[in-house]
C-alpha cells in the first residue's frame, strides 16, 4: 500500500519566505472511503490567499485493525494524518506558507480527525486552530466493545487459517496478504474503529475533555440543518425515506440508536408529539438522527471548549444547492456534505475535478462568503 501522499495548493506568486497561512483538509468517507484527490484546493488558495494541503490516510481495516494488545495498537489512520502535520511543520515554508499558522479543517470523519488531533498529545505545536464540520470526536458508537473487536479477530483467523489469541501470528498471516486480499477481508468486519491506545488516545475521550486535557486552539464547528436528511438514512435504511409511523421509528430507535425500550418512549415523546401522518414523522425521525449524531456532539464538544478556554465559533449551515434538485427529494435541506462545494469554491473551478454544477450566482456570492469566512479564521482565529 503507497497511498499517504498530499496535495499542495498555492497562489501562483507563492514562494519561499511569503509566509502564507496554512489550512490543512482531512477528507471524509466514514473512515472507510474517501480521497485527498477528489479535492481541489486551487480555487479557496487564488482567492482567499492561503495554501491549502489536502492529504490522504489509511482507511477501513487498513487505519484501524488492533489486535487489542501492543503488537497491534490501531488509529494507523491517525498516525497517517499526525506523520502530514509533521511534514507540513518541516517543509511548508518552502511552498511559501507559514509552519506557524496552520489550521486543520476537515468534514464528517475528516471533522472527526480534526476533533481527535485535538484531544491527542503527540500533536502539540503541529496545528494552531482548527475547523470541525458535520462531525467531532465524540460522536456515538465511533467506539466498538472488546467483544466484538474479538469477534472480527475470530472471523480474520477463520479466513486466514490461524490463531486468533496469537497476536504475532496473526499479523504476520495479514502481512502476507495482497492489499485486495485484505480489503475483501475488511468487508466481512465492523470493529475496527478508533481505540483509546495510550499513545494517540491516552484515555477515553469525554475523560480528555472534562479534564481539559487537550489543545486550547480556536475553533470553528458546525453542522447542516439536515445532516440525515438523505445521503446516511438512503444508505442505512432507505425505507424510511418514504414516510414511517411511530412502531418502525420507535424500532429503528432502539436498533440504530440503541436506546433500550424503556426509555425510547420518552424520546418519541420528545420528537413525534401530535405528529400523526407519516411524512411528518419521518421528517421528525430524520431530526433525531442529525441531533444525536451531529448536532449534540457538536454542541457539548464546543462547551467543553468554551469552559477549557478556547475561544469557539458555532454555525449551521442551511443552503440546499440548487444542482442538486433533481437528485434528493424536495424535503431535503442541507444534507450532509452540501456545503464543501462552498467552502472550496467549486463553483469556480475550471480543472478536472468538478465540485459544483450550475451555480447560481446566489450561490457563487455565498461561496465567496464562506471561503472568505474559513480564510479568515486561518489567518487570525
Amino acid at each position: 500500500e503507497d497511498c499517504l501522499y498530499l496535495n499542495i495548493y498555492a497562489p501562483a506568486h507563492a514562494e519561499t519566505g511569503s509566509k502564507l497561512p496554512v489550512m490543512v483538509w482531512f477528507p471524509g468517507g466514514a473512515f472507510e472511503t474517501g480521497s485527498a484527490s477528489i479535492f481541489d484546493g486551487s480555487a479557496l488558495a487564488s482567492y482567499e490567499n492561503v495554501l491549502v494541503v489536502t492529504i490522504q490516510y489509511r482507511l477501513g481495516i487498513f487505519g484501524f485493525f488492533n489486535t487489542g494488545d501492543e503488537h497491534a495498537r490501531g488509529n494507523w489512520a491517525f498516525m497517517d494524518q499526525v506523520a502530514a502535520l509533521v511534514w507540513v511543520q518541516e517543509n511548508i515554508e518552502f511552498f511559501g506558507g507559514d509552519p506557524r499558522c496552520v489550521t486543520i479543517f476537515g468534514e464528517s470523519a475528516g471533522a472527526i480527525s480534526v476533533s481527535s488531533l485535538i484531544l491527542s498529545p503527540m500533536t502539540k505545536g503541529l496545528f494552531h486552530k482548527a475547523i470541525m464540520a458535520s462531525g467531532v470526536a465524540i460522536i456515538p458508537y465511533l467506539k466498538a466493545s472488546d467483544y466484538e473487536r474479538n469477534d472480527d479477530l475470530q472471523t480474520i483467523a477463520s479466513i486466514c487459517d490461524c490463531n486468533a489469541s496469537d497476536s504475532v501470528a496473526l499479523l504476520q498471516c495479514l502481512r502476507a496478504k495482497s492489499s485486495e486480499e485484505l480489503l475483501s477481508i475488511s468487508q466481512k468486519t465492523k470493529s475496527f474503529t478508533r481505540v483509546v491506545d495510550g499513545l494517540f488516545f491516552p484515555n477515553e475521550l469525554l475523560d480528555l475533555l472534562a479534564q481539559k486535557l487537550f489543545h486550547l486552539v480556536p475553533s470553528i464547528i458546525g453542522v447542516n440543518n439536515h445532516e440525515c436528511g438523505f445521503l446516511l438514512p438512503m444508505k442505512e435504511f432507505p425505507e424510511i425515506l418514504g414516510g414511517s409511523n411511530k412502531s418502525l421509528a420507535l424500532q429503528l430507535i432502539h436498533s440504530v440508536l440503541h436506546i433500550p425500550v424503556q426509555y425510547s418512549y420518552l424520546v418519541a415523546d420528545e420528537y413525534f408529539h401530535n405528529k400523526h401522518s407519516l411524512l411528518d414523522i419521518r421528517n421528525r425521525f430524520l431530526d433525531l438522527l442529525g441531533d444525536v449524531f451531529f448536532v449534540v456532539p457538536g454542541l457539548v464538544t464546543a462547551q467543553y471548549h468554551t469552559d477549557a478556554g478556547a475561544p469557539v465559533y458555532f454555525y449551521e449551515f442551511q443552503h440546499r444547492p440548487q444542482c442538486l434538485k433533481d437528485r434528493k427529494p424536495p424535503f431535503v435541506k442541507a444534507d450532509h456534505t452540501d456545503e464543501i462545494r462552498f467552502v472550496f469554491g467549486g463553483a469556480f473551478l475550471k480543472g478536472n475535478i468538478v465540485m459544483f454544477e450550475e451555480a447560481t450566482e446566489e450561490e457563487k456570492a455565498l461561496s465567496r462568503k464562506m471561503m472568505r469566512y474559513w480564510a479568515n479564521f486561518a489567518r487570525t482565529g
